[in-house]
């Protein structure tokens, strides 16, 4: 509402001298670039959505000669006028512009015809010269009320509200004098700070013509199969009415025509605008790098040379804000000013945001030390483009778009090698709280369940009566008996009341914050269970790009594994004994069983680990392992030293010491992955399940390669399928080979 959230001051707006990255220069190649790469196609479409290409066609609108107010003059102070005067947003001044001509941008011009309206943003500089006497004390106060609400406000309210300005414009295609309005929904920033409004094929147009009490001529036949409710306000393409020169035109034809009428005439042409913005990169802070920039007597911005880089940060104590649009640093008056082949030269005291070093971090990995450029470019050949990046998707529109557009100018420099920084990128999920478990009861003690509570609360309730909330929290160490598993279980889709279960009980998790009191500190379980167990429980939560929810109950079940690892490959640990410094490792030859599974393991854990299944992957371990346990003495070397190898990724301590304890003096991160044996991997038996009209009615173990009628023989033989066979016409026997065989009677 036009004050400070902190203090309750008032806000407003100031032109401030700002440094820009020219982003937009790159926008059509940020929006092409996109479609190789190996992202996230929702994480694409949010990129391609905010620097939001629009096609379309600027258009020329010129103002009545007799609706032209005499120029206003735009104070540089706080005067007498408004001092929403002096807020000019745009690039261009009242100056840089034709006075009689407001240009619009639209994606379509084929609804021109439709136009019984132009709005002006508040910010716009021609307001002053459209603006009737009579209507400027009415105009000025609602640009005061406006400069005092954020652009996101703005473009959020439900409301457009606006002011006649007491001007028209002439529409280019059919003369029609038009009234010109301001109002908070168009913006400065976005195309012209101008439209044409059409409401009858814009919402935005629609709820403040409808408010206005404006015209609303429909120009765009919907397409058969419309609803009245649709045609109302109908924002789709479909034939040109009510248009002249463009009747009968589909939408895409109809563009054309108008964008070449306008250009023939001199009044219009075809145009692409951006929803992306050029990126603001200056802060008035004191924290941040200096820009290596001086100011010389006539304000003109000079380039320091490389031979005064770094600027660096002068000491200062105080660090506040200055009050006027000046940073903190024009306080270091020794710093701020300097003398030069007898040139005295200002510093600029806005600071860089911390943008730009996160742009290009991935870089400096390469070549931390290097002293005299950013990396060197034959290690950048080598090591660009990232390979793997892992990150949230709420970087998506930020840095992940800024590294892009950073990237593409040192590629343009020359400095490195490839055109995108990052080929591949991942959005993992976010890991939520403990899960909470609350349930109610009523004044007398008795349970309410959940479901329930819509029925008690629109009954009459006696005075003073009222239900008592009961939240059943996760223990903060792991017990053996802990209380959620005391009060709570697991029923159906959802949780009850262990003493009763016909009492279901709400159960949700949040995401970890401070305000909530929900964070897991690493620290404390590492310092409980272990750093290896720690990973391999985020590991095994579930799918990586999942949001899963945090149970420190759970962990124990990794604990459980490690251990099982650790007592099969080296052994028991008797209570309060020693700790056995053998292996039950030994070089005996392994069960042909054992040796198969092994080798489908290496073959899974290593494509779970390149498709990033990380979860799946510790399963067919935990699988393993559990074979592993079942041998009766000793514990194969060809069997251990893979499986120590396959661990290592997921646990790398444990592994280590596993791997030193096998005999192996080098660190195993040194080892190739195991070879796979393919001829391993080729079953010698199939399990083919067997249908009768198309429902299982068992199954049948057959040799790999076994003839079809070999198949198909003990399918009919089998005991648990005669039953469904015998007695019954055979239509057909089906078989798909090494997957089902279907038997069809009448």
């Amino acid at each position: 509402d036009g004050r400070s959230e902190v203090g309750n001051f008032p806000v407003e707006r100031r032109p401030m001298r700002q440094w820009m990255l020219r982003i937009t220069a790159y926008a059509d190649r940020l929006l092409d670039d996109l479609d190789p790469l190996d992202w996230p196609a929702s994480l694409k479409d949010m990129q391609r959505n905010w620097i939001g290409r629009s096609v379309g066609a600027e258009v020329d609108f010129e103002i009545d000669p007799a609706s032209l107010a005499k120029p206003v003059s735009v104070p540089t102070a706080q005067g007498s006028e408004p001092q929403v005067q002096r807020q000019v947003l745009a690039t261009q001044s009242a100056d840089e512009i034709d006075d009689a001509v407001i240009t619009v941008f639209t994606t379509r011009p084929d609804t021109l015809y439709g136009a019984t309206y132009m709005v002006l943003s508040p910010e716009h500089p021609l307001v002053g010269r459209t603006t009737d006497p009579g209507r400027r004390e009415t105009v000025d106060a609602y640009r005061a009320m406006v400069a005092g609400r954020s652009d996101r406000d703005r473009t959020m309210a439900k409301e457009k509200t606006g002011v006649f300005t007491g001007s028209h414009a002439i529409n280019p295609v059919n003369d029609e004098r038009i009234p010109i309005y301001i109002a908070d929904y168009v913006l400065m920033g976005y195309g012209t700070g101008a439209i044409m409004a059409v409401p009858a094929h814009d919402e935005r147009d629609f709820e403040f013509a409808t408010a206005q009490s404006l015209p609303i001529r429909p120009v765009v036949q919907p397409p058969t199969g419309h609803g009245a409710s649709e045609i109302r306000c109908y924002t789709g393409e479909g034939t040109a009415i009510n248009s002249d020169i463009i009747n009968g035109l589909t939408t895409s034809d109809a563009k054309q025509r108008i964008i070449e009428m306008l250009e023939r005439d001199g009044v219009g042409h075809r145009s692409v605008k951006y929803k992306l913005r050029d990126w603001l990169f200056s802060r008035q802070r004191y924290w941040g790098e200096p820009f290596p920039i001086v100011l010389d007597e006539s304000e003109r911005a000079i380039a320091l040379d490389e031979t005064d880089l770094p600027v660096t940060l002068p000491d200062i104590t105080d660090f506040k804000p200055t009050g006027t649009p000046q940073p903190p640093l024009s306080k270091a008056a020794d710093w701020l000013k300097f003398t030069r082949d007898g040139r005295q030269f200002t510093r600029e005291t806005n600071t860089m945001p911390q943008w730009a070093g996160s742009c290009w971090y991935y870089l400096r990995y390469i070549d931390p030390h290097n002293a005299d450029q950013p990396v060197d470019p034959e290690k950048e050949r080598y090591w660009m483009p990232v390979d793997l990046y892992v990150g949230g998707a709420e970087h998506a529109v930020l840095h992940l778009l800024y590294s892009r557009f950073w990237h593409k100018v040192l590629f343009d420099l020359g400095h490195v090698s490839t055109p995108e920084p990052f080929r591949r990128l991942v959005n993992q999920g976010i890991i939520l709280g403990e899960t909470e478990y609350s349930f109610f009861e009523d004044v007398a003690g008795k349970a309410i369940s959940t479901a329930e509570l819509r029925d008690i609360a629109e009954e009459a309730t006696p005075a003073g009566a009222r239900l008592v909330a009961h939240r059943i929290d996760a223990s903060e160490k792991v017990t053996a008996k802990p209380i959620i598993e005391e009060l709570v279980q697991k029923k159906g889709d959802g949780f009850v009341l262990r003493s009763n279960a016909s009492i279901r009980i709400d159960a949700r998790s949040s995401k970890m914050s401070k305000a909530r009191g929900n964070v897991v500190s690493p620290d404390d379980i590492v310092s409980d269970y272990g750093a290896d167990c720690f990973r391999l429980y985020e590991m095994y939560m579930g799918p990586l790009e999942a949001t899963k929810p945090w149970n420190t109950r759970d962990i124990v079940g990794m604990s459980r594994f490690l251990n099982g690892v650790w007592r099969h490959l080296v052994g028991e640990t008797p209570e309060g004994g020693p700790e056995p410094r053998g292996m039950r490792v030994a070089d005996v030859s392994a069960p042909d069983d054992l040796n198969r599974m092994l080798h489908r393991a290496l073959k899974k854990v290593a494509e779970d680990i390149r498709g990033l299944r990380f979860n799946t992957a510790i399963a067919e371990l935990i699988k393993l392992n559990n074979e592993i346990g079942r041998l009766d003495k000793h514990v194969p070397r060809s069997i251990a030293e893979p499986f120590v190898l396959m661990l290592a990724p997921f646990a790398p301590h444990i592994a280590e010491e596993l791997w030193q304890r096998l005999g192996h003096d080098e660190s195993l991160s040194r080892r190739a992955w195991p070879k796979i044996d393919e001829a391993m991997l080729i079953d010698e038996t199939l399990e083919i399940p067997v249908q009768v009209n198309g429902k299982l009615r068992g199954k049948i173990t057959v040799a790999a390669g076994a003839r079809e009628s070999t198949v198909i023989d003990q399918a009919m033989a089998n005991e648990k399928v005669r039953p469904w066979t015998d007695g019954h016409e055979i239509v057909r026997k089906v078989y798909v080979p090494e997957k089902l065989v279907n038997i069809v009677v009448k």
